[in-house]
C-alpha cells in the first residue's frame, strides 16, 4: 500500500522559515482591514514540513499552545526533536489529514495556518482541511492559507507537466527524488535548447527555467514532482471556504496591502467597480499577474469602529529588524519600483534605528512636529514590513513570557549548528518570530555561549568545527590555505558579528544562555 498517495516522501522539505505563518505579523494587516485582533490561545499548522516555524512560533509566543501534523515522519521525527530540546509544549504528529482530523482531543483553534499545502494535495484533502476549519475554528478566528494561483502560472503549468511525466515514465521508479529532478531538468534543457514553438509563445519562461537550475532540489521535487497540483483561481478557494464559514479578510502579504502607492487610476477604478471583494481580489490577480497568494480568511470577525481601530491600532508596537543603514528609499510595489518619500521615513527610521519596540502611537506624535500624518505613519509602516525590515512586537508582558522559551530553542539551534544541521532561525521573543542567522553567525554564537568574549576567542572556537568538516574561508572569492589566514579571516568575521549582527540580534531578545552577557572585544 502506498501511504504517501503521490507525494515526494523519500527526501525532507527544505528546513526554512515563514514570517507569515506568526500571527503577531499578520496583526497590523488585520487591524488595517478593520478587524479586532482574536485573542489567540490555541494554534495548529498543518501540514508543517521540518517545523522550523512551528516551533519558533511554540517557542516565542509563550501565550500561545500549538498542534500540527505532517504526515512524513522523518519531517514529524525531525520537528519533535526540536520540541523536545526547546522544552515547549507544542503538540506535533505525524498523522494524515484525515487521521489528524479525525482525532476527539484536539481543542477548538482561534488559529490555522496552511503554507504551501492547498495547492499540492488532492480534492479529497482539501474538503477534508474545509470540513475541518468549518468544525474547528472557533468564531472570530483566523485562517492562514498560500496556494498557487492564476493567471500567474498559466504559462509555466506545461513546464510544470513535462516535469512530472518525465520522472513518471522516463526514469526508473526506483530513483530517488534528486536524480528525478536532475533528470527531468536535463530533458527539458534539451526541448526547450530545440526552439519550440511553447518558448516562442512564452519567452519567460525561458528565464524563470534557468532560474529552477539554481535552486535546491529539495524544494524542486516538492514544488514541482508531486502527483497532485493544482493553481486556482481566488474565486475558486473563496467558493470552498464560503462552505466553512470563512469570509476573506486581507492579504497576508503586506505588499499586496499597499495598492494605493502604485496602482494607476486606471486600474484602480476596476477594482472599485468590482461587486464585491471576492471579484475585487480576482481583478487584483488579473493586473499584477498574481501567482502566489497569501491569504487571510476570518470567521464572523469583529469589525471595529473607526475610532477604535485608530486606538487600538496606536497601543501596537513594531520594531526595526535591521540596521537603519540597510533600508533605502525604493521600493518594488505592484511590480513596479517606486521612491519612498523622504520627509516621512527620514524622522521615522531616526526613531525607529535604536532597533527597539516603539508603540505607534508614539511614532505618531513623533513625527507630528515633521508634519507627517498618523495615515502617512501607517503607509511606511506598512511598507517597511512588507520589505522585511520592521516586524510587530508583541506586549512587554508577553515578551517576558516568552523570552524562557525562546532562549531554550536557540540555545537547541546553536548546539544542532556545530553538527552541520540545516536550522538557520532564531526565536525573537519580541517579534514573537524567527530571525534568520547563517552557519557561521550560529558557531559565533556558540562560542559566545561558551564563555569567548573577542573575537580571537571565538575564531578559535569556531575554526575546529569548520576543519573537521573540510571547509575553509575564503576572501575575495578565493579559499584560504593556511591555519593562520583562516584564523585570520574568521577573527575578522567574527569582530563584524560583534559589532553588527549580535547587538541587533539582542536587541530583538535573541539570547543562548550566554555564561557572559556583555563583549569585551572594544
Amino acid at each position: 500500500m502506498d501511504w504517501t498517495a503521490g507525494y515526494v516522501a523519500d527526501i525532507g522539505y527544505s528546513s526554512q522559515y515563514y514570517a507569515e505563518l506568526n500571527p503577531v505579523r499578520l496583526s497590523l494587516a488585520l487591524l488595517n482591514a478593520g478587524y479586532a485582533l482574536p485573542n489567540i490561545r490555541n494554534a495548529c499548522e498543518l501540514g508543517f514540513g521540518q517545523g522550523v516555524s512551528v516551533n519558533i512560533h511554540a517557542a516565542a509566543e509563550g501565550g500561545i499552545k500549538w498542534y500540527g501534523n505532517d504526515f512524513l515522519p522523518s519531517q514529524a521525527a525531525f520537528a519533535q526533536g526540536l520540541v523536545a530540546e526547546a522544552g515547549s509544549d507544542a503538540h506535533l504528529t505525524d498523522e494524515s489529514f484525515a487521521e489528524f482530523f479525525a482525532r476527539d482531543d484536539l481543542p477548538d483553534f482561534d488559529f490555522i495556518a496552511l503554507h504551501g499545502i492547498w495547492s499540492w494535495i488532492s480534492d479529497e484533502n482539501r474538503a477534508l482541511i474545509v470540513d475541518f476549519l468549518r468544525r474547528k475554528l472557533r468564531v472570530g478566528g483566523v485562517v492562514y492559507v498560500s496556494y498557487n494561483t492564476l493567471p500567474g502560472w498559466a504559462a509555466a503549468m506545461p513546464m510544470r507537466e513535462l516535469f512530472v511525466q518525465h520522472a513518471r515514465h522516463m526514469s526508473p521508479p526506483a530513483l530517488d527524488s534528486v536524480s528525478k529532478v536532475e533528470a527531468a531538468l536535463e530533458h527539458v534543457a534539451k526541448l526547450f535548447a530545440s526552439k519550440p514553438g511553447y518558448l516562442a509563445m512564452n519567452p519567460q519562461i525561458e528565464t524563470r527555467f534557468e532560474a529552477l537550475k539554481g535552486m535546491d532540489r529539495r524544494y524542486l521535487a516538492h514544488e514541482y514532482f508531486n502527483q497532485d497540483w493544482r493553481p486556482m483561481y481566488f474565486t475558486e478557494i473563496a467558493e470552498a471556504m464560503s462552505t466553512a464559514k470563512l469570509s476573506f479578510a486581507c492579504s497576508a502579504n503586506y505588499a499586496d496591502l499597499l495598492d494605493e502607492i502604485w496602482m494607476t487610476p486606471e486600474q484602480a477604478a476596476l477594482m472599485e467597480a468590482a461587486p464585491n471583494e471576492v471579484l475585487t481580489q480576482q481583478t487584483r490577480d488579473y493586473l499584477v499577474n498574481q501567482q502566489f497568494r497569501r491569504d487571510i480568511w476570518i470567521k464572523g470577525g469583529e469589525r471595529l469602529p473607526a475610532a477604535k481601530g485608530l486606538e487600538v491600532l496606536g497601543a501596537q508596537r513594531v520594531i526595526l529588524t535591521v540596521p537603519k543603514s540597510e533600508v533605502t528609499l525604493t521600493a518594488t510595489l505592484g511590480g513596479r519600483e517606486v521612491t519612498l518619500q523622504e520627509a516621512v521615513y527620514k524622522p521615522l527610521l531616526e526613531v525607529l534605528g535604536d532597533n527597539k519596540p516603539h508603540l505607534i502611537s508614539d511614532l505618531n506624535a513623533a513625527l507630528a512636529s515633521f508634519g507627517v500624518q498618523p495615515l502617512q505613519v501607517l503607509q511606511a509602516i506598512m511598507v517597511l514590513i512588507s520589505l522585511n525590515k520592521l516586524a510587530p512586537a508583541q506586549t512587554e508582558a508577553a515578551v517576558a513570557a516568552s523570552a524562557p522559551g525562546a532562549t531554550r530553542i536557540n540555545a537547541a539551534v546553536v548546539e544542532r549548528a556545530r553538527y552541520g544541521e540545516a536550522v538557520t532561525c532564531l526565536a525573537s521573543p519580541i517579534t514573537g518570530g524567527g530571525m534568520t542567522a547563517d552557519r557561521i553567525a550560529l558557531l559565533m554564537m556558540g562560542a559566545i555561549r561558551a564563555g569567548a568574549t573577542t573575537p580571537q576567542a571565538i575564531a578559535e572556537k569556531v575554526w575546529p568545527v569548520l576543519a573537521g568538516e573540510g571547509r575553509r574561508m575564503t576572501r575575495d572569492g578565493k579559499a584560504l590555505d593556511t591555519l593562520e589566514e583562516n584564523l585570520e579571516e574568521l577573527t575578522r568575521a567574527a569582530q563584524v558579528f560583534l559589532e553588527k549582527q549580535w547587538p541587533l540580534l539582542r536587541n530583538l531578545g535573541v539570547r543562548v544562555n550566554e555564561l557572559r552577557t556583555q563583549s569585551r572585544h572594544k
